[in-house]
């Protein structure tokens, strides 16, 4: 669980992603930078990166944010951000492009019965 001022909150987001065209262009010296891109995105805007697997066409994001955030709020962020401070810091041969469309999840830890409780609690 994690809070803030006014929030207790465990929200994960799996979000997945592809390079256009599905080319499998996310491998090497590309892979490492975006992987360190992503992880910047996440420190600068609060967030934190539970799992993140960067696959040659493809990247899966396991995310948790406050919710505040809303779910296309995270994914534009990594896509659009992502995208601009690699084509801007690093010069390889072809731009990093990601395709229009993406999958997002989510996934909590939370039973019905820790629900049950927690309004219980609230009650006293």
């Amino acid at each position: 669980m994690k809070t803030t001022r006014h929030a207790t909150y465990n929200i994960n987001y799996h979000i997945v992603w592809i390079h256009k065209y599905r080319y499998p262009k996310l491998t090497g010296k590309v892979k490492e930078a975006i992987d360190s891109v992503l992880k910047e995105i996440a420190e600068d805007k609060g967030l934190d990166i539970i799992d993140l697997e960067v696959q040659p066409d493809h990247i899966h994001l396991f995310v948790s944010s406050p919710p505040k955030h809303s779910p296309s709020l995270v994914v534009n962020w990594f896509k659009g951000i992502s995208s601009r401070k690699f084509n801007h810091h690093y010069d390889f041969e072809s731009k990093l492009k990601w395709a229009r469309g993406y999958y997002v999840g989510t996934a909590g830890e939370v039973s019905s019965t820790t629900i049950q409780e927690y309004i219980r609690r609230q009650k006293n």
